[in-house]
């Protein structure tokens, strides 16, 4: 299978750059697979849409302020600095990161990005633009990077003059109301139209809202660079099953209910589990499960999305949900309808 048949003509202006003026106003176009239909709402109509019938299946990770700017105290140059995920599971200090620009940095080089946090460069990694660094400060790191970092916003999101009220607005709208595990340096951004007044709709209904943790890195939104499809090899992201999500899930699966995931982590987090014990089960391991046509899944039956970047790993998901037809098809109308792309933008509703 070919990356160009995953391609698309977007116009610029789709891409969203601010968040809906309230999360749940966010466009919503709904796919019915069997019926192959699609109809074009709102997202506060989707508590509607759910009967007791249905769990929701949300990913409770919680994005840090990952982008840190910096200079290199050799020669004053301007560096940056993006947090990917600790080396370390044990430790705050060692970090896999991306830096830009990264020729002008080698092995010790060190960065200054505040009076309360430097960075020393250890090696450059396998990945081009992918180092390993120390951090160097004192007391708690999240504490410091809420001080000193900033919300790793998509490159497609353009914030050349960032006043402190669009600062404030990234780090409130770039994270879920539900948002608890700190760990993701990318949103799970089909969770971002979720209000409290929504969830607590649902739960009134008798929709049980299940939580799982995948901790969105590189895995995610790294491009893919091989023509073939097939060759493309995903970076492993940290996730997490708890023993009563895992009961809960298997639970409905037993009594027929529909599993809908919210985003495209929910989806792989699952998935990554079912493929590799048969079942859910109470877990902490890590997902490098590429999803594209043909897939057969095991536990999902429906899901929330956002709309996906052209030839992106997350097209062909939700491609391997609903058909590649079915989607592009869905693409073209969304273009049409002037819906917003991407992060900030609309979502669908695949049944």
């Amino acid at each position: 299978m070919l990356l160009s048949e995953y391609d698309y003509n977007l116009p610029e202006e789709l891409i969203a750059q601010f968040p809906a003026d309230k999360r749940q106003n966010s466009k919503m176009m709904v796919l019915d697979r069997n019926k192959n239909t699609i109809e074009h709402k709102h997202f506060y109509d989707f508590a509607d849409m759910i009967d007791n019938n249905s769990v929701l299946v949300l990913n409770n990770t919680k994005v840090i302020p990952a982008r840190l700017y910096g200079i290199k105290e050799e020669t004053g140059a301007k560096i940056e600095i993006f947090l990917l995920k600790k080396a370390d599971n044990n430790s705050d200090k060692i970090w896999d990161c991306l830096i830009k620009p990264s020729k002008r940095v080698k092995p010790n080089t060190m960065i200054k990005i505040s009076n309360e946090l430097s960075a020393k460069v250890i090696k450059p990694l396998e990945d081009v633009g992918e180092w390993q660094v120390e951090l160097i400060f004192n007391g708690e790191l999240m504490d410091i990077l809420h001080r000193v970092g900033n919300i790793p916003l998509p490159p497609y999101i353009e914030r050349k003059m960032q006043s402190e009220d669009i600062k404030k607005l990234d780090f409130e709208r770039y994270q879920t109301v539900y948002a608890e595990d700190e760990g993701s340096v990318a949103a799970p951004t089909a969770g971002l139209h979720f209000t409290e007044e929504i969830l607590e709709k649902l739960k009134a209904k008798g929709v049980e809202i299940i939580y799982v943790t995948l901790n969105v890195g590189m895995g995610t939104f790294r491009p893919v660079k091989t023509e073939i499809i097939e060759e493309h090899k995903m970076h492993s992201e940290e996730f997490e099953i708890t023993q009563e999500a895992a009961e809960a899930i298997n639970n409905a699966k037993n009594l027929g209910k529909k599993v809908i995931a919210i985003g495209t982590t929910s989806v792989r987090t699952l998935e990554t589990c079912y493929k590799k014990y048969g079942k859910i089960i109470a877990c902490k391991d890590s997902s490098e499960l590429f999803i594209y046509p043909p897939y057969n899944f095991g536990v999902v039956d429906g899901m929330i999305t956002n709309f996906h970047l052209p030839k992106s790993t997350l097209l062909m998901l939700v491609s391997a949900f609903a058909g590649k037809d079915f989607i592009f098809e869905a693409y073209k109308q969304a273009i049409e309808n002037k819906y917003r792309f991407f992060s900030y933008g609309d979502c669908m509703f695949i049944s």
